[in-house]
């Protein structure tokens, strides 16, 4: 992030002081070094109103003037909330004021009588780091912008992402650390007969009898090992003596730091059972 000299010389900038003198010596110095849009007023009290309309990079501001002194200048320029940085440069010839205008919020003083170098020196580097501070504020609002532009593109993906998740499977779910299931879509409670508990714990034969051991452990152990699993078998022997067959596929979650924060997944009912079933009733049906 560079600012250039063409910048800093087109740069706005409002003499404030009572003395004609001085404000006709300040912008013969500005005009001599190259600046290029220069207001002056005399009036203290039309400093608020044209930096709201100006939004000047820079305000040499005298101390010490009739009706409104340079602090009380300071103090009506920070009601502006649309700009947090107070550009003001202050001019003194009270060595005991310098320190009460930087806490009032004067970012630089310069001392009277002028030392012309030093004029020239405080105004250039002031305004540099006016600018840079601009720039600055430009990029922190274009990256809020494309933050929120990547936010909501994200939050569609997704969106999009759940919807064609539904249309192939039977069901989407999300648990959290602890194993609760935070979002189920389709019809996994009713198919599963889950009612509360890690999708492992919930198919255990103390809930809903039927189901393969074997199986059970070894689904608990990957869970246990933070570990994704693709078409994981459950089977299930209903109480009518009919099966059923359940494909599951898993993966954890972690957050940004790395913790983790629960799993997601698909599941099917696999429709070949269904068929095999069928055909042993039709087979049961037709034998003699």
């Amino acid at each position: 992030m560079k600012t250039v000299a063409i910048d800093i010389l087109d740069a706005r900038i409002l003499v404030v002081d009572d003395q004609d003198t001085n404000v006709q010596l300040l912008e013969q110095v500005l005009s001599e070094a190259g600046y290029t849009s220069i207001t002056s007023t005399t009036n203290p009290q039309d400093v608020c109103a044209l930096h709201r309309k100006n939004r000047y990079d820079l305000i040499l501001l005298d101390l010490q003037m009739p009706g409104m002194d340079g602090f009380q200048v300071m103090e009506a320029l920070k009601t502006n909330g649309a700009d947090s940085y107070l550009p003001v440069l202050v001019l003194t010839a009270q060595p005991g004021h310098k320190l009460r205008a930087l806490q009032a919020g004067a970012k630089d003083f310069i001392s009277k009588p002028f030392d012309l170098v030093e004029v020239r020196t405080r105004i250039y580097n002031m305004l540099e780091v006016r600018l840079l501070y601009k720039k600055l504020e430009g990029y922190s609002k274009v990256l809020e912008e494309t933050v929120l532009e990547r936010t909501a593109e994200l939050r569609e993906s997704e969106a999009r992402y759940r919807s064609l998740t539904e249309l192939a499977c039977d069901w989407y779910w999300e648990q959290d650390e602890t194993g609760n299931f935070t979002k189920v879509s389709g019809p996994v409670l009713e198919m599963l007969g889950i009612r509360v508990g890690t999708l492992a714990e919930s198919a255990s034969s103390a809930q809903v009898p039927g189901w393969n051991q074997q199986e059970q452990q070894e689904l608990q152990a990957r869970i246990a090992a933070r570990e994704p699993f693709l078409d994981f078998v459950f089977n299930r022997v209903n109480a009518d003596g009919s099966r059923q067959q359940f494909l599951v596929s898993g993966e954890p979650m972690f957050s940004r730091s790395c913790s983790f924060i629960g799993y997601r997944g698909i599941g099917v009912e696999r429709i070949v059972n269904k068929i095999e079933s069928s055909i042993a009733t039709l087979d049961d049906v037709l034998a003699p």
